[in-house]
């Protein structure tokens, strides 16, 4: 059963300029292994725009509740190549108050734009 559903876009270049003036965004918005790749270099703008969308449309898919905080939820990515998402904390409180069991995540980025689906399954 379907929980909730949430989408939403990232202008790519806002988002990049968002970052470098206010440095300090970063750390409030993600957690290392979203900000890093495994070989320790920093994600590229376009892939933080299209993880901030997925917390966006997390939020969303939960009923936007007040209080829930941007690094309770990590996007990730399996070796398969399918995003997924990890929530613990605010997020994951307000997952299970709603019932949800499962989570299914597309992302995606071009001309521009990042854009994230989430879809809260029950």
């Amino acid at each position: 059963m379907i929980i909730g559903v949430g989408i939403d876009v990232a202008e790519i270049e806002r988002f990049r300029a968002s970052l470098e003036r206010t440095p300090s965004l970063a750390r409030r918005l993600f957690v290392d292994s979203e900000l890093y790749l495994p070989s320790g270099e920093r994600r590229g703008h376009a892939s933080l725009a299209a993880r901030f969308a997925a917390k966006e449309a997390l939020a969303k898919a939960l009923g936007a509740p007040a209080g829930l905080h941007w690094t309770d939820a990590e996007v990730y990515v399996e070796e398969s190549g399918q995003p997924r998402l990890r929530v613990t904390g605010t997020v994951e409180a307000r997952a299970v108050a709603l019932g949800v069991r499962g989570w299914h995540v597309s992302l995606s980025h071009d001309a521009g734009i990042a854009s994230a689906v989430v879809i809260a399954e029950g």
